[in-house]
């Protein structure tokens, strides 16, 4: 008869050695953290060459709609300590009824000697006009936005820049730097194909009132709502519609400065697999069109009529894991895989994101992972800090050895309270790495630097916040729960780029349950439709 003590013990060991795990992760996420982000990256060794040697770099941002400090976000492109003569600007629109078009208009004109264009998805020769057709490209309306602007790059390095981050000065050339291997005393490390920067959310409704530079803002739940009114439906709600209503964006803050932080450190740092997010990332243009042309990379199939280039990702989701998954897997001699500009930080301020679309959001991003990296999402639950602490405090006291060497009952008290103290050591870890990351200390501060922008360290900037951590974990924990749970359907990030609704030619536009998806993806319209080479249509 099988002994249930054997199996009992035997699961012991695995929680055990799993939380062992993932408390090594952490340190080693926390040790960059603290080491890293701890003062001012040295100067940028590309920007001071000799004009002949300074590499060319695109940026391209997209955008739709007026995101929180979206004229600061794009403004600081502008501000770059890097030569005018060696940036070109593609801010890419998908429409020029999109209410962020007047102020990409109104960014070049403030900053004239710029190579900046406001690119327009609508008039697209690709796309649209007497050459062009809508299914020349996939569904995918970020990839849609983009395209021109990445076609009409000048030079080969590309940097990809969502239109609500904010970069200091010099992140330019330490990010060249780090993709070209060039190092501050003349001597060459080994290049890059790929690098990025470490995201971070700033709630600035939270760090201070609305007063003053807040007045032109618009809330990121809405493009037509004002500040103004924003204020008086704070000031007459109670405490709980409050933290309803504005608590996303704090939990956005804080999830993103310690346990996203301390993974996406760890993970980049340790190196065994990609792990990157859209939010800034450079790479050459000459390798991405060389691995994505199956003429040129013998690991792509020849079945399949795909464009080249950053078009290739048109139709899939999560395109921004896809290029990193491709330049991470594909062989090109002399260059590491991806690399972290440890030190510069991807600036996100975020402004009125209630609770129920920061679980949606967590929701929608988790869905999308099933289909790109199903092992982590499979096994991500057991990194939260309170199902990880359940199986440490689990291991503690039902392994032997800890109650024969340290006398630690086998009891459920004494697992609640290895529980507890766990928690509280994990929770103190993350206060101090979430003020270490947002004191600021790494970024540039001068006359031009926002507010959010310059941590809480810095003469002018926020205040770290007092509210406890606890209900970033809860929620956390609910949003991967109902993502792993739920197996529907990954829609389009609808931040980003607008676009018009597609449908298959079979009509495959919604799906089942009451929920309809708001762009058709590939994945989806493979599963459901027999017809692998079903072409898309526009919906006017």
């Amino acid at each position: 008869m099988l002994d249930l003590s054997l199996l009992v013990q035997g699961a012991a060991y695995l929680a055990g050695t799993w939380s062992v795990f993932i408390f090594l992760v952490q340190c080693i996420g926390n040790t960059r953290i603290f080491t890293k982000y701890a003062s001012r990256p040295r100067p940028a060794v590309s920007s001071n060459l000799p004009s002949a040697d300074v590499p060319h770099i695109t940026i391209i941002r997209p955008v739709k709609g007026l995101e929180t400090e979206l004229y600061q976000c794009i403004a600081s492109t502008f501000r770059l300590d890097y030569p005018r003569d060696k940036l070109t600007i593609h801010l890419c629109v998908a429409d020029k009824s999109d209410p962020a078009y007047a102020v990409l208009v109104q960014l070049v004109r403030d900053f004239p000697g710029f190579d900046a264009r406001v690119l327009v998805e609508k008039e697209d020769p690709l796309l649209h006009g007497s050459d062009g057709h809508v299914n020349n490209l996939g569904p995918n309306p970020k990839i849609r936005n983009i395209s021109r602007g990445y076609r009409e790059a000048k030079g080969d390095l590309v940097w990809i820049i969502d239109c609500n981050i904010w970069v200091g000065r010099g992140v330019a050339g330490r990010m060249a730097d780090k993709l070209l291997g060039l190092q501050h005393d003349g001597s060459r490390a080994t290049p890059y194909k790929f690098v990025h920067l470490l995201p971070l959310v700033v709630d600035i409704m939270g760090l201070w009132d609305r007063t003053s530079e807040s007045q032109a803002l618009l809330p990121a739940s809405s493009e037509t709502g004002t500040f103004s009114d924003s204020a008086k439906v704070k000031r007459d709600q109670s405490l709980l519609p409050q933290i309803q209503h504005y608590g996303g964006g704090r939990l956005d803050e804080m999830f993103m400065a310690t346990t996203h932080a301390k993974f996406y450190s760890a993970i980049n740092t340790v190196g065994v697999a990609p792990c990157v997010v859209g939010k800034s990332n450079m790479f050459r243009k000459s390798h991405l069109d060389m691995l994505t042309d199956p003429s040129r990379n013998p690991d792509l199939p020849t079945d399949k009529s795909h464009p080249t280039g950053i078009d290739y990702f048109s139709d899939y989701i999560c395109e921004d894991h896809l290029i990193g998954d491709l330049l991470w897997r594909s062989k090109l001699p002399g260059l590491r895989n991806h690399g972290l500009v440890f030190g510069d930080i991807a600036i996100q301020p975020m402004a009125d994101m209630s609770v129920q679309a920061y679980i949606a959001r967590r929701v929608r991003w988790l869905r999308a992972r099933k289909w790109t990296v199903i092992a982590a999402t499979i096994v991500e639950p057991g990194v939260e800090s309170l199902l990880c602490c359940s199986y440490s405090s689990f291991a503690i006291t039902t392994i032997p050895w800890f109650s024969q060497t340290f006398g630690i009952p086998q009891t459920w008290s004494a697992m609640g309270l290895a529980w507890l103290a766990s928690v509280t050591l994990w929770m103190i870890g993350d206060w101090l790495a979430y003020n270490k990351l947002h004191a600021g200390k790494t970024v540039e501060v001068d006359e031009n630097t926002p507010r959010f922008a310059r941590g809480t360290g810095s003469p002018g900037g926020g205040t770290a916040p007092t509210v406890p951590r606890v209900a970033t974990r809860v929620d956390r924990a609910r949003a991967s729960r109902l993502a792993n749970l739920d197996l529907g359907r990954a829609a389009w990030d609808d931040r980003g780029v607008a676009g018009s609704d597609f449908q298959c030619a079979h009509g495959h536009e919604r799906g089942r349950g009451r929920r309809r998806i708001h762009q058709h993806t590939w994945f989806v319209h493979r599963r459901e439709c027999a017809d692998r080479k079903c072409s898309f249509s526009k919906q006017e």
